[in-house]
């Protein structure tokens, strides 16, 4: 083995040999194991979430195979509709200078595909990186041949029992895309917005008595008003009101009720009297209690205008500029007011609320000039600045604002028209399978979240008004009667459509989420019954984020269930998601996002700065994040190897909502493979070309004979095994790292390798017990290399190859570890005497070295030891073991003082009721050592003194990054601790 770990020069040619030698594929032995991967992008690079939840399944899947099942994990990418055809639009037109529309659909469809099969598979580049060991040979894509068969016939059958429809519905619209899009690619985010208040005059000038109260029912405000205040954040809506609700408990607006208002925009001869009605929605103890419904533009609004069949005016167009289309304004306006009257009025498709001066504009434009209208008309709530003056009410306030997550732009509610899923039969079988236990959710409390989801449910909108997807198999004729079937050819059998009517189809695509629903049935062959989908489904386990429980999951339940019969998968292990180490979500425009191939082979800071800032159109924020980044990352990233990776994802895969990657982590698990590393070089340098009686099978005496250090080990590596099992079946995957992390870092390589010393190097060591160490270091060391496998593959498999063949387990050149069986603990190799015997031993050891760290003396000094105060059993154990205390205490002598009484000036440590004593005649110069102590000291109290001021600085913790605060923050902390045991120390000393 080479003196130093290198993971670049194993990771690859590792990787290679496993696929090339069909590893990955189901053995068709044992019972059957099957994982679906999580479609990941096939636009998108590995992030951080992909990177932890991929390692868990590659854990999960190792460790199945190594227990013998017959294990599948199935591979695969999504079409990612959005990403996909934003992608090629922009490649296309930086290199062409042309548009998709340029092209037209079926030349842009054509260079999606060129690009899908030249640049496609970047994200399963990375996967290899990462070790997945799926089965490449069934690799899946969202739109293969296979898949469009599948989408196909379930959309078919849907629509057949009337469980997909189309209507007009309000939906979250992307003006950029022009798409309907999921709530899933929405992001709110806190923005800086305003509130105006705005009167809506009583028609024919009545008046009211508007009352107010305090909680004691006493009158704070009384006055006479022609009008009803409303607040909005979106005055250019207020052209769509349909009535102004309020309270049916509020007592200011009872007598109003059933009255009619004015809104107060557009031309006076034209305005409009909506209603005044009462609904649960409005909050009385909100802005004014009076709300405006503008049922085409809100979804809440949307839900209290069809409670109260309030006609929807829809404003805007798909790009969410103000309607152009439709009625004139003098014509809307008269059937709007008719309809206020509650007369039926019809579709109110054509009706264009929009005045002619705003037609055309920027919704953003046009709500500029609303409130500019409004305001000069005197019909703006006012209030008293500080001079006196009145002024137009406008609250300045943070608001919560839906964006596109790819496009940027704000989401506008859209009412269009839109083919969707009729969910409620479908949701009643997906809850049985949960609370029956057909499916288990874990961590179990996930299910009351998927609860409340499933019993909510709103009809699902699954067109989307791209070109990249799959396309909705439904054609319509010249007067818009609409026919679905599997392709045209059948549409026209199936409704005996002649062959000169001519059909169109449907221009929309369906939503992703609606193809990735068949996930687990359409990617073993369904509609076809193959093997593969006899063997393999349901699937055991699904690993997911929580964030999609809802978008995924609860779908895959209501489809799986509807055509097979059957729930898709066994378990849902949700995990939590990956954030920075300050808690914050990783995103682009945050600059905190790490690239998990960038932690496996490491980054300069000059290209870790350009990938975080090299695209933001904003050079001072830019700026900052450049700043932040070169703070935090002052010498770049090392490399840490996949290994390192990967165990700091399963230490911190707890049962948590938030996962926040510790660097600091990162790199101890780095540090823990060069000790394992490290440690097996220590092994085979005793074991290569020696004895190591592994054809011999008596432990106990004979040609072997066991130390009890010996003894320990294996007994101690039962329980890790037994640890790690039941760890990994509880799907603790925190749990079985550390288990494994403590097993071979703390009782492994530092104990037991030192414990190995002094029978392997000692002449005096009879060959038997050579054997039996070497023989114990061997077998212990494999068996751990094979309980690390599914967490650290790569690492694992080249020491193996070493030390298998000198354990007796490997079977030849062509072995892997891979496919080696699950180690299994065995209770009768428990020694619970040697246990307590090692753990006394190093009790005194620790013992020993404490008191020369307390008084600075030199490691290879020779000590001379004592103990007194202990029992029998202490006595027992010290004349059993000299040998090891002298050799890893450095002890030149160490002996029992039967009194305690005669003990002379020394240093002492307890273990347990024993007490252990070092001599101090001779050792330290006490005075000497006072004197340095007293510097440590004094320099410890001026590191603190400047940390204290700079941290007692309001304007370097208002304005540095506050990782760099917190930074400081923890260092205050470890100089305040090494300074209080520094004057511990000093005061043991002065003691003495």
């Amino acid at each position: 083995m080479d003196k130093t770990y290198q993971p670049e020069q194993i990771e690859n040619r590792w990787y290679q040999r496993w696929e090339e030698d069909g590893h990955f594929a189901p053995s068709g032995k044992g019972d059957p194991f099957s994982i679906m991967i999580p479609p990941p992008n096939v636009t998108g690079s590995l992030h951080m979430g992909h990177a932890f939840q991929d390692t868990i399944m590659d854990t999960l899947t190792r460790w199945k195979r190594m227990q013998g099942n017959n294990t599948l994990w199935q591979v695969g990418t999504d079409h990612a509709g959005i990403a996909t055809q934003m992608l090629v639009e922009r490649k296309v037109a930086a290199e062409e200078g042309k548009s998709r529309h340029d092209l037209g659909r079926d030349a842009f469809t054509d260079r999606i595909w060129e690009w899908k099969q030249e640049s496609g598979g970047h994200i399963t580049r990375q996967l290899r990186r990462m070790g997945a060991s799926v089965d490449w040979s069934r690799e899946r894509f969202t739109m293969d041949d296979g898949f469009y068969k599948a989408v196909q016939e379930v959309f078919v059958q849907l629509f057949d029992k009337g469980l997909i429809y189309r209507g007009k519905r309000l939906v979250n619209w992307d003006p950029t895309f022009e798409t309907a899009i999921s709530d899933l690619e929405v992001e709110n985010t806190e923005v800086d917005g305003h509130m105006w208040h705005f009167k809506y005059p009583l028609a024919g000038g009545e008046t009211y008595e508007y009352i107010e109260k305090d909680a004691d029912g006493n009158v704070t405000l009384c006055e006479t008003r022609d009008y009803i205040s409303i607040a909005t954040t979106r005055p250019e809506t207020m052209l769509g009101d349909g009535a102004v609700a309020v309270s049916p408990d509020d007592e200011r607006y009872a007598p109003l009720v059933g009255k009619l208002c004015e809104i107060p925009v557009g031309p006076k001869e034209h305005r409009r009297l909506i209603p005044i009605i009462t609904d649960e929605y409005p909050d009385p103890d909100f802005g004014s209690g009076a709300v405006k419904i503008t049922g085409a533009h809100d979804f809440n609004d949307y839900a209290v205008a069809q409670r109260n069949a309030i006609p929807l005016y829809n404003l805007m167009d798909r790009k969410a500029h103000m309607r152009t289309d439709g009625l004139s304004y003098a014509e809307s306006a008269a059937l709007a007011s008719r309809a206020a009257r509650g007369e039926d009025i019809g579709s109110v498709d054509e009706v264009n609320l929009v005045p002619t001066e705003l037609r055309g504009l920027d919704r953003f434009e046009a709500r500029r000039q609303v409130v500019e209208a409004v305001t000069a008309e005197g019909l703006a709530v006012t209030t008293t600045d500080e001079a006196g003056q009145e002024q137009p009410l406008v609250e300045h306030k943070k608001l919560m604002q839906p964006f596109g997550d790819r496009s940027g732009d704000v989401i506008e509610p859209y009412l269009t028209d839109q083919w969707f899923v009729a969910v409620e039969n479908l949701a009643k079988p997906a809850i049985a399978a949960v609370e029956n236990g057909d499916i288990e959710f874990v961590p179990k409390n996930y299910e009351n979240m998927y609860f409340a989801w499933m019993r909510d449910l709103q009809d699902w909108c699954i067109s989307r008004q791209l070109w990249w997807g799959h396309r909705i198999p439904a054609w319509y004729d010249a007067e818009g009667r609409v026919y679905v079937a599997r392709s045209e050819a059948e549409a026209r059998e199936r409704y005996g459509i002649a062959a000169d009517v001519p059909l169109n189809q449907d221009e929309d695509v369906l939503d992703t989420w609606f193809s990735s629903g068949l996930w687990t049935f359409g990617t073993l062959g369904w509609p076809e019954q193959t093997p593969a989908l006899e063997t393999f489904h349901p699937s055991s386990v699904l690993v997911t984020g929580f964030d999609i429980i809802f978008f995924w999951v609860a779908r895959m339940i209501m489809l799986t269930l509807e055509f097979t019969g059957e729930v898709p998968f066994k378990q849902v292990y949700v995990h939590g998601l990956v954030r920075d180490g300050q808690g914050n979500k990783m995103s682009k425009s945050k600059g905190n996002v790490l690239d998990p191939i960038d932690l496996i082979d490491g980054i300069d800071l000059d290209t870790l700065v350009e990938k975080r800032t090299g695209n933001m159109m904003q050079p001072q924020k830019a700026r900052a994040i450049a700043k932040a980044t070169r703070q935090e990352f002052p010498q770049g990233i090392e490399a840490h190897g996949t290994d390192a990776l990967r165990f700091t994802f399963l230490s911190q895969a707890t049962t948590g909502r938030d996962i926040k990657f510790d660097m600091g982590r990162l790199d101890g698990y780095r540090n823990f493979c060069n000790k394992l590393w490290n440690a097996s070089r220590y092994v085979l340098m005793n074991a290569e070309g020696q004895d190591c009686g592994t054809e011999l099978e008596n432990d106990g005496g004979g040609e072997i004979e066991l130390s009890l250090a010996d003894r320990w080990i294996v007994s101690r590596l039962q329980q890790t095994e037994a640890q790690v099992t039941r760890a990994m079946q509880e799907y603790r995957f925190d749990h079985a790292s550390q288990a494994l992390y403590e097993f071979i870092w703390n009782e492994y390589c530092d104990w037991y390798l030192e414990l190995s010393k002094p029978v392997l190097w000692d002449d005096e060591a009879s060959a038997q017990a050579q054997r039996g160490t070497r023989r114990t270091l061997v077998r212990v060391l494999e068996t751990v290399l094979r309980l690390a496998h599914p967490m650290m593959p790569y690492i694992s498999e080249e020491i193996w190859q070493r030390v298998a063949p000198l354990a007796g387990t490997s079977r030849g050149e062509d072995d892997s570890l891979m496919v080696q069986p699950w180690p299994q603990a065995d209770d009768s190799r428990i020694d619970d005497d040697a246990e307590r015997d090692i753990e006394w031993l190093k009790g005194v050891i620790v013992a020993i070295r404490n008191i020369r760290a307390e008084l600075n003396i030199a490691p290879g000094k020779p000590l001379t030891a004592m103990l007194t105060k202990g029992d029998a059993d202490d006595r027992r154990r010290l004349d059993a073991n000299r040998r090891f205390l002298a050799k890893l205490a450095k002890l030149e002598s160490i002996d029992w003082l039967a009194d305690a009484d005669q003990a002379p000036l020394a240093a002492t440590q307890l273990v347990g009721d024993l007490e252990v004593l070092v001599p101090m005649a001779g050792l330290i110069d006490k005075e000497a050592e006072l004197t340095r102590l007293a510097k440590e000291i004094d320099k410890q109290d001026k590191l603190i003194d400047g940390i204290e001021k700079k941290l007692g600085n309001e304007s370097f913790v208002a304005k540095a990054p506050e990782a760099v605060v917190q930074k400081e923050r923890d260092k205050l902390d470890d100089l305040s601790t090494n300074r209080r045991l520094l004057v511990e120390q000093r005061d043991r000393i002065a003691a003495l």
